[in-house]
């Protein structure tokens, strides 16, 4: 007869693990804020739809739960607005209008709900109560153990992935390629590197989806070591990235801020 191991953390390494998690969670949250705040704190930034969408993916980041999916769609949404500054500048204060863009992110929101919400409906009508009241590793594949709901998550995470990776990687092609004949080479610049930069975040985005992949391949080979290989991965592709974003884009909202307080007239 097959028997689950379930190895129990001690009482002091808990404590360890979640004071390291909710310390990193407070500093990402610190760090954000104070954007959000500078945000808010001066007007211009609200009515630029690259700020709006910026600030929209910090806000995302600070939620810190299953969220995630919607900062790949943000990504691609930032290096379009930046695509359309640089090739189409005479349309952009048409297309990119901060209505258009409340708009675009309403739509980021709803894309990223119907996936989890058809799940949550899934989970309910396939499974009997006292599912609900078993003990299990909380993944999608203990959740829906079905191969045709494995099927159809990876091949819609492909094809998810694969649309933001075909946008990024447009657009920085039509920025290079336009920075090259720019009469004004360093804003053509500018715009290349920030999208270089939304390729790093993706990249550190696309760590969440290795999660349970890691956790699957490790386990079975150090079944002891259950708990601290899920506490890592968890660390490593969910914490990490979150705290490294701030990091990255923060640098380049600061320096935003600075020209605004020193030049407001010419913006």
């Amino acid at each position: 007869m097959n028997s689950t191991i379930w190895i129990v953390d001690s009482y002091e390494e808990a404590l360890a693990k979640n004071i390291v998690i909710v310390s990193l969670g407070f500093i990402i949250n610190f760090i954000n804020g104070m954007l959000v705040v500078t945000f808010f704190s001066n007007p211009m930034f609200s009515r630029d739809s690259r700020y709006i969408l910026y600030i929209h993916l910090v806000t995302n980041d600070m939620l810190m739960i299953s969220t995630y999916m919607i900062t790949p769609l943000n990504l691609a949404g930032m290096a379009i607005e930046r695509f359309i500054a640089i090739c189409k500048p005479l349309h952009h204060s048409q297309i990119c209008t901060p209505q258009r863009t409340y708009i675009f992110i309403c739509l980021l929101w709803v894309l990223g709900v119907i996936p989890s919400l058809a799940d949550i409906i899934i989970l309910f009508s396939i499974q009997p109560i006292s599912f609900f009241r078993s003990v299990v590793l909380c993944y999608p594949f203990n959740l829906f153990p079905s191969k045709a709901h494995k099927d159809r998550t990876t091949a819609s995470q492909i094809i998810f992935m694969s649309l933001v990776w075909i946008i990024l990687i447009y657009t920085y092609c039509r920025v290079l390629f336009t920075a090259r004949k720019a009469a004004s080479k360093s804003s053509a610049n500018k715009a290349r590197s920030t999208i270089l930069l939304h390729g790093i975040q993706l990249l550190l985005c696309m760590l969440s989806y290795v999660t349970p992949v890691l956790d699957m391949i490790l386990s079975p080979f150090f079944p002891f070591h259950r708990t601290k290989i899920t506490y890592f991965n968890y660390l490593i592709t969910n914490i990490m990235p979150r705290l490294l974003s701030p990091l990255i884009y923060g640098e380049c909202f600061k320096c935003r801020v600075i020209i605004v307080k020193i030049v407001p007239s010419k913006l």
